[in-house]
């Protein structure tokens, strides 16, 4: 699948003319070009530029985070995974914290990776990165200081996450992530899809601010079995053409957030409540 230069642009939630300065500039631009000079994006070219949105939010000048947006998580063998106790978990939140208080992203990223490969991504996002990251955001809104510790500590955990191998076998399509119109919060559809990959699964991320009509056209041309979209706040999750996509034959309807708490849904839409809901109604929805 290819993407024009305007839906990759709603995808991350940038202007057209940023992918064009990357493109001339950093040479991070669409592999493919058609007969009549059209740009076209594909995955690798779109998980590039996410790679880039992430890094130049942290600070990092946008030709340093042009190299590093090259240059792919690395892939962690995989072992038997054993579920955090709560003291370790609880250990766990006390080093993250500590490094990212102290801005170091390389011990805030091996601890992350650490923790991921051992203890599978379910127990590494409930018990060590949702409790941190929402600690980190609290002290920036008591404090009105911290973002950029909050920041970092974010992308530490995202470059964590695409470490996980992820499914490429023709098959399925399991899972389309997106998130609501103007919704920028979407690390945690990151932490959904490595769990899918964990399974096994093939999925999409269509990333944060995707426009109603832009989702709307994902999900007729992947025909994925489950369509999910997550929301932080109501305002955002009532923008998102329920009837619409839910009209989709084939595709498995449901939301996650709290956004959506509180609000009338449709019948036809799922609402798992948790990270583990949400993999198992995708998982039974492609299992043989």
């Amino acid at each position: 699948m290819t993407y024009t230069p305007r839906a990759v642009a709603g995808m991350l939630g940038v202007a057209p003319t940023t992918l064009r300065t990357w493109d001339q500039r950093y040479g991070l631009g669409p592999s493919i070009r058609t007969d009549g000079g059209h740009r076209r994006y594909e995955e690798a070219d779109v998980d590039v530029l996410r790679r880039m949105v992430v890094l130049t939010g942290q600070g990092v000048s946008a030709s340093a985070a042009a190299l590093l947006a090259r240059q792919k998580p690395a892939i962690r063998p995989s072992l038997p995974l054993s579920p955090l106790g709560s003291e370790d978990a609880a250990s766990a939140r006390r080093s993250f914290l500590a490094a990212a208080k102290r801005l170091d992203e390389p011990m805030m990223s091996d601890l992350a990776e650490r923790l991921i490969t051992d203890h599978g991504v379910v127990s590494a996002w409930e018990t060590v990165f949702v409790p941190a990251l929402v600690e980190l955001g609290e002290l920036v809104a008591d404090t009105g200081q911290g973002v950029e510790i909050e920041h970092l500590a974010s992308g530490s955990v995202l470059f964590a996450l695409r470490g996980i191998p992820r499914a490429s076998s023709p098959g399925v399509l399991s899972a389309l992530l997106s998130c609501a119109p103007d919704e920028q919060h979407w690390l945690p559809l990151e932490a959904l899809g490595a769990a899918l990959s964990e399974q096994g699964r093939m999925w999409r991320n269509l990333g944060a601010r995707v426009p109603a009509d832009a989702l709307y056209d994902a999900v007729t041309r992947l025909r994925p079995a489950v369509a999910l979209v997550w929301a932080h706040r109501p305002e955002l999750a009532l923008r998102v053409p329920l009837e619409e996509l839910g009209a989709r034959p084939g595709t498995v309807l449901a939301v996650a957030g709290a956004g959506w708490n509180g609000l009338e849904l449709p019948p036809f839409v799922h609402r798992p409540a948790t990270l583990t809901e949400a993999i198992r109604l995708i998982v039974d929805r492609t299992s043989p």
